[in-house]
């Protein structure tokens, strides 16, 4: 018997992107029994996008109440389904078979949480492509408490860009935290790892989605992550990140010289000083003052709104 499959995905000011995401997924091997949207502010949805798609709900929030935590666990509350995906509105199925190779990792012994693999779009940058084939490799492989001494932080790493949960266990472990600036995936991973279950990274499983970010745009990100690791002390103390940066960074800077290209080392260097500027602040966060804080963020409504 088939195991009941939900899609959950937070929108906002949803576009063309999000139309092609919402066409493939209806054209999935695997049934999916419902999809449900997240949209932030009625005033931006375009419900062409979903007309004629009888699985598809979409339920409205105003920007305030958006939180990467809270919005993904209120959706997860509202679906009854065995499995659930969790997907972003940028992230595109490459093929039809993207469900079906999430739902089969779910039959290798103690899985509860499986990932995708990201591949890069066509505008993608040079170094951007690089970086993707880093964090997701061509090879699949399956990571649990014992990887925690060889892999470090990367044992605990999942992407709501694209990532399948089972449900049961899910709500065993008492799902995502509902107040979250970022990193929502990896904290929730991580709770699957110390409970002694298993994560499965599907590099058959695909999805197209990258970024060009700038480095403005990095020093923000970066700092909502580092946030995001310093108010989880009980996870990220014990396995800090940085290590795993250096390594992109060197890994990278081998495959600009190998390339010949010193302009992609200028380039390197430069976002690597904001990504690491905006972590460093972001781990320290506490320590600053309020009006520094939203200078700094990528999130200003967490701040605003923060209890």
């Amino acid at each position: 018997m088939k195991k009941k499959v939900d899609v959950i995905i937070p929108v906002y000011k949803p576009d063309e992107r999000f139309a092609k995401l919402m066409v493939r997924l209806q054209r999935q091997s695997y049934p999916i029994h419902r999809i449900i949207l997240m949209n932030t502010e009625e005033s931006y949805w375009k419900p062409q996008y979903v007309a004629d798609m009888p699985n598809v709900e979409v339920h409205h929030l105003p920007k305030a109440q958006f939180d990467h935590g809270g919005t993904r666990k209120a959706a997860a509350a509202m679906s009854d389904a065995d499995i659930f995906v969790c997907m972003t509105q940028d992230a595109v199925p490459y093929d039809p078979a993207l469900v079906e190779h999430l739902v089969n990792c779910f039959e290798l012994d103690g899985v509860k949480a499986v990932y995708a693999r990201q591949l890069p779009a066509y505008d993608c940058d040079t170094m951007e492509r690089y970086t993707r084939e880093f964090n997701y490799p061509a090879q699949s492989f399956v990571k649990s408490r014992s990887d925690l001494e060889k892999m470090g932080i990367k044992t605990y790493f999942c992407s709501n860009v694209c990532a399948a949960y089972e449900k049961a266990a899910y709500d065993e472990l008492g799902g995502f935290v509902s107040r979250a600036i970022f990193n929502e995936d990896m904290i929730y991973a991580a709770k699957v790892i110390q409970a002694g279950y298993k994560i499965a990274y599907s590099a058959e499983a695909c999805v197209i989605h990258s970024h060009n970010y700038n480095c403005r745009q990095q020093f923000h990100r970066n700092f909502d992550l580092g946030v995001s690791q310093a108010q989880h002390p009980e996870i990220f103390a014990e396995v800090p990140s940085e290590g795993e940066g250096m390594k992109l960074v060197r890994k990278s800077a081998g495959y600009a010289w190998s390339l010949h290209r010193p302009d992609l080392l200028v380039k390197l260097f430069f976002q690597s000083a904001f990504k690491y500027m905006g972590y460093f602040l972001g781990k320290r966060y506490q320590k600053l003052p309020r009006s520094i804080i939203l200078h700094c963020t990528m999130n200003r409504e967490y701040w605003t709104f923060q209890k």
